[in-house]
Formats: C-alpha cells, structure tokens, sequence
C-alpha cells in the first residue's frame, strides 16, 4: 500500500469516527446543539486530525486524565490519554502512540498548509495557468522547496487535465497526492535508521552551527539508548564554549551516562581520542560526540572537524559510523541552506531536525529529502527527554497530509 492510500485509509477513518461521535451526540442532549458550530465539511478536514481513536468513540464525554498510556514520557504530547481499556491495549499501541505524537508534532505545519490551500482555492474559480503560478508560490511560501515546488506544479497541470478535476476538493486532493508522490518516490532505498554496529563500539559525530539544538539532541539520544540497555558514552569535544561543555554534562547526569571532557579552550581532537579510549576499554555500546557550533564559512573550524575523525579513525578504521547534522526545523529555508554547506564540505550521513513540534514549517522535511538527498534520521517532536524520535516517513506523510484532504 502506498502512502497516498495509508493517508486515504486514515482520513476515512477519522471520517467515520466523527459520524459515530456525531450520531451519540444526537442520541444524547447536551448543550451543543445542530448548529453549534462543528463544521462536517472543508474546515473539519484543515484542522488538527482527532486524537481519539475510533475504537474508543464511546468515551469522550469523560476526559478521563488519571491514567497515562503505557509510555509514560510520551503522555507530554497526548492531550486525552487512552480511557479505561488498560486491560485491552493491543501489542500495536506504541506504534499508535507513535504516530499520535506525530499528528501533534506537525499541528503548526498542517495548520498553515490548510489555511494557505483554503485561501488559494478560495481566490480561484478555474485551474488556469494564474492558478498554477498561485499555486507555485503558494507550494514555496510552505517551505517545501523551489524545485519540489516547480516539479509539483509541472505534474499538476497534466494531472488536472487527465482527471479533468473541477471541483475545488478534487483539485486539493490531486494537489496533496502529488506532494505525496513525490515525497515517497524520492525516499526510496532511503535508509533512516540509526547505523548502529551489532558487536563492538557505534561513534556518532553531531555536528551543526551553535544553537540548533546539538547538545540537547545528543542528551536525549544517550537517554533513549541507555534505556534500551546499551552502555552509552558522551564526549564533549566542543571546547570553544565551557557553557558546552557543563551543559553536555547536565545531560549526562540526567541521563546517567558518563561524560569525558576536557578543558575549556582545550583540544577537542585530544578530547576525542581520550573518549574513543575509554569507550573501547570500559565496553561502550555507544560514543556520541558532541563538537562545537562550525560556522560553514569557517575553514579552520571545518578541519577541526577533519582533524577529529582522523583521530577516531585511528582507533576504529570504519568510525565515525554516523555523521549526524543537527538544524532546526524553525529556521526553515536557512536549515535547507546549512544542509547543503555543510553536506558539501563534510561526510555527513544524516539530519537531525529538531523543534518540529514548535514550527510551521515543517514542509522543510520535503525539500530535504527531495532535493538534497539526505536522510532524516531523527526529529524533535516535543521538550521531553522521550521526544526525540527515529524518523519514520509514513508516521510523517499521514501526520501532515491527512488533516489537507477533503471530501469530494
């Protein structure tokens, strides 16, 4: 089943589920009357997607909050938690818990996609060329991408004819298959999964300018690692900032891993090689290693970097086995334009992409993986030390395009 399909499944599910939660309200009188203002057409389907799944219709008069789903940290991103079926969870609850914190993660994004769609679709009577062009800059200012924008529109136009689409929901819909299309072809044989070694020590190198999030990222991963059972180390190579260095620390105790530092103004390679030693020498599952905010334009900083993997090499021949580049997601186009100096001058393998839950622009994940190539590998749905999650391309696809559908 392809995503569109996955994204169809799941938008008429949630169809379904609001005529069941529809039919009970009639059956029993409450204050919200006919004309309360719910909204059965365009405006349901362009708002944030229900977070009550279908099979739990029956409950949502009672916001029940006193018992939290099985993952406990995850509870930060779900608004009404799963009521009285503890003793029914099915074994695929954490997938679905999974994917809710997605759908909530990408409520910012969704919600500006829907209102820049509603207001192109509402300025246009006819799909003519002045509707492509609309729709071009419209795609653009969503922060998919020029090219994906430009490529979008080029399909659209023999889409729309093929189809001969006319009403304004069918149009939409052609739109959002085509963004999704596009979105799954360019990710195939696209590996997002962490390259984690089965015997011997995994070295992550997180590179990235200062303030996207690098230290905070690499806490939470070390924390996710550690729960899962893995011996996790950290090395705090970036030297420039003692304020780096106590905050990588914080996250170490926090975490309950150990930290190996150096001096501040110290040398980060020198720090590095200590960590790579201690690591292989105490059984460490795991070694992420922290480096200091590489302004691209700066080539001493940049082979600072070279020097740092040099000095891992030495050690471990195949190492680092990640180079992972942190940008924030808020940023928007300036987190396209650091993906693509930074993938120019350094062997990154793949993107972090942090706060997408706080952003709007989260259409930033298809100009990645549609123009530069590189894989997401992780994102930051939430401030939790639980809500940095493995990237999932069909948790992402569903959380941002099922809320766009409409109803033809």
């Amino acid at each position: 089943m392809g995503f569109f399909d996955r994204i169809k499944k799941a938008f008429k599910a949630d169809k379904q589920a609001e005529q069941e939660q529809d039919q009970l309200q009639e059956e029993v009188p409450t204050e919200l009357s006919e004309d309360s203002g719910i909204d059965s057409g365009e405006q349901e389907v362009s708002v944030a997607t229900p977070e009550i799944p279908a099979e739990t219709s029956v409950s949502e008069p009672e916001p029940i909050v006193e018992s939290e789903p099985e993952i406990e940290a995850e509870a930060e991103s779900v608004v009404i938690p799963e009521p009285v079926v503890e003793e029914t969870v099915p074994m695929m609850e954490p997938e679905k818990e999974k994917q809710k914190k997605y759908e909530k993660g990408l409520e910012k994004t969704r919600k500006t996609f829907s209102q820049r769609f509603n207001e192109l679709m509402a300025n246009f009577r006819s799909v003519d060329e002045d509707f492509f062009e609309e729709l071009e800059e419209t795609l653009i200012g969503a922060d998919v991408g020029f090219e994906t924008a430009i490529k979008i529109t080029e399909d659209l136009r023999q889409e729309v004819k093929l189809r001969n689409a006319k009403k304004t929901a069918e149009v939409q819909n052609t739109i959002i298959e085509k963004m999704v299309d596009l979105y799954e072809a360019e990710g195939v044989d696209e590996n997002n999964a962490l390259n984690i070694q089965p015997n011997g020590l995994t070295v992550m190198l997180f590179v990235g300018v200062n303030g996207v999030g690098k230290t905070t990222s690499i806490g939470k991963l070390a924390h996710e690692f550690k729960e899962s059972g893995k011996k996790v180390m950290l090395a705090a190579a970036d030297t420039f900032r003692a304020g780096a260095i106590d905050q990588l620390v914080v996250w170490g105790e926090r975490a309950g891993v150990e930290v190996v530092r150096g001096n501040a103004g110290g040398d980060p390679a020198a720090v590095v090689f200590d960590a790579v030693a201690r690591a292989k020498a105490e059984g460490a599952d795991i070694l992420l290693v922290d480096t200091a905010g590489r302004l691209q334009n700066k080539v001493n900083l940049m082979n600072e970097l070279e020097k740092i993997k040099r000095v891992i090499q030495r050690e471990l021949p195949d190492a680092p086995h990640e180079v992972l580049l942190v940008v924030d997601a808020t940023t928007g186009q300036n987190a396209m334009a650091q993906a693509k100096q930074f993938k120019e001058t350094t062997d990154v393998t793949g993107l972090v992409l942090t706060k997408l839950d706080g952003t709007a622009k989260g259409g930033i994940v298809l100009a990645i993986r549609n123009e530069l190539h590189l894989p997401v590998k992780l994102v930051g749905l939430g401030e939790g030390i639980n809500d940095l999650e493995p990237f999932d391309a069909n948790d992402f696809a569903v959380g941002l395009f099922k809320g766009l559908l409409r109803e033809e």
